[in-house]
């Protein structure tokens, strides 16, 4: 049930307005004066006010001021026995709902009420819907404990707050578009627009049309003035995924942007000023790319002002099993499936498995498993052959368990292979054992 206050110092009118809002349905409370209001605000779920404008304690016009800094989603409606235009007009500047007058709108107060409290719950969704999105694209929002994603998430975390531009590299499907959401989100820019523009997804012509916009007759079918994303990105951030497949002369046009926040449309000769953010993402080694003359050098220098290095999802095996739960709760809940656990083998083989498209291909996995799966649990028998493959099997060709020393053998090699980095010399006088016998256990295992 809604509630609503009524602050007026004439008792009998209070009374008559409460009696009139209450056949409505609401509760009403009562003050009769400004301090006494205060406390009922601290304690009581208030939805609207009605306000006398002159009280013992105070004006109800510089009132609306404090109501509303201290509850922005609060609606509060001032009443007046002796309307005159510059109280109202500075009752709306402070915000209030309505200026009205007693007695003799009296009439008027149901309705004003009714209005009052549907804007008040409109402001309360809006707030909700908007944390929602502040959680869901939250730091909070990337899983793992492994140390490379936490060194991550902290660089991460330190630049956001920052207009500092900033270049997200690792492999395909580790999640650089989920810590560009969340830079975003974490920055000042947060309630302004997070565009995002994959750069291999378009020919060169069409790339830089969608990303500057264009004139009216720039090109064939150009049949009107149209925005380009950076325009749709002023003063919010602007999210360019595989920068690395961008044209040089493209590149040329993108630097100019990022040094000196300006841009022209295609077939415009008119400099466009923009205040846009600018976080890119390559699954590419852009160095490489400069020394062979694919990448701009000053480009490249301007991205990677700050660098953040994603891991890939087989150097982070002790975040894999929490992500698979993570997936497998959200699939059960699309498909209506009750599944509560994950077998030890199905959990020991994507530990094996190398991930080539990382957090992505587990996704995937994930959801065929529990599309595929008839009991609470998930086995391996739901997992595609490739990951079947990565599990070490007896002469009989039997997959090994999860107890198996065997299998616990090759998990230790393939654990110490990624601390590593691949450097089979490095992982051998780790494990103790000749490079040779590594040489044979990596066959054994088919660890590539």
């Amino acid at each position: 049930m809604k509630t609503v206050l009524i602050i007026d110092d004439e008792e009998k009118l209070r009374s008559l307005l409460a009696r009139i809002i209450s056949l409505e349905g609401f509760d009403v409370i009562q003050a009769a004066d400004l301090k006494s209001a205060i406390k009922k605000l601290d304690h009581t779920d208030i939805d609207a006010i009605l306000c006398d404008v002159k009280l013992p304690d105070g004006n109800g016009v510089e009132f609306v001021s404090l109501v509303r800094q201290k509850y922005p989603g609060l609606e509060i409606s001032l009443l007046t026995a002796y309307g005159n235009i510059p109280d109202g007009v500075q009752a709306i500047k402070n915000g209030a709902f309505d200026y009205i007058t007693k007695g003799d709108d009296n009439n008027k107060i149901i309705p004003l009420v009714y209005r009052m409290l549907e804007k008040s719950e409109l402001s309360r969704r809006v707030s909700q819907l908007e944390k929602q999105l502040g959680n869901k694209h939250s730091f909070d929002t990337i899983l793992g404990k492994s140390k490379l994603i936490q060194q991550a998430i902290d660089l991460a975390k330190k630049v956001a707050p920052t207009d500092t531009t900033v270049l997200l590299t690792g492999e395909t499907g580790t999640g650089k578009e989920v810590f560009a959401q969340a830079i975003h989100q974490a920055s000042q820019r947060r309630n302004q627009n997070f565009v995002v523009i994959n750069c291999s997804a378009f020919a060169k012509e069409l790339l830089e049309s969608e990303m500057f916009g264009h004139r009216a007759g720039a090109f064939t079918g150009a049949l009107k003035d149209t925005k380009g994303l950076f325009e749709e990105a002023h003063r919010g951030t602007i999210f360019l995924d595989e920068i690395g497949e961008m044209s040089l002369d493209l590149q040329a046009k993108l630097l100019r942007v990022i040094e000196n926040g300006e841009f022209i449309k295609v077939g415009d000769n008119k400099t466009i000023k923009i205040d846009v953010r600018v976080i890119a993402a390559t699954h590419r080694d852009l160095m490489n790319e400069v020394q062979t003359g694919h990448f701009r050098q000053d480009l490249f220098y301007r991205l990677s002002v700050f660098q953040i290095k994603l891991p890939a999802l087989r150097e982070r095996i002790v975040d894999i099993e929490v992500l698979a739960k993570h997936f497998v709760f959200l699939f059960a809940a699309k498909t209506n499936k009750k599944i509560k656990a994950l077998s030890p083998e199905f959990t020991e083989a994507l530990r094996l498995y190398n991930f080539p498209g990382n957090i992505r291909e587990l996704k995937n996995i994930i959801e065929r498993s529990v599309i595929l799966n008839e009991t609470d649990e998930l086995t391996v028998d739901t997992l595609p052959q490739e990951v079947l493959n990565s599990m070490p099997k007896s002469s009989s060709g039997n997959i090994l368990s999860a107890f198996d020393l065997a299998s616990a053998e090759k998990i230790h090699i393939q654990k110490v292979l990624n601390y590593t980095n691949g450097n089979k010399t490095e992982a051998a006088r780790l494990l103790n054992i000749a490079l040779t016998t590594l040489y044979r256990k990596l066959d054994e295992f088919k660890i590539g």
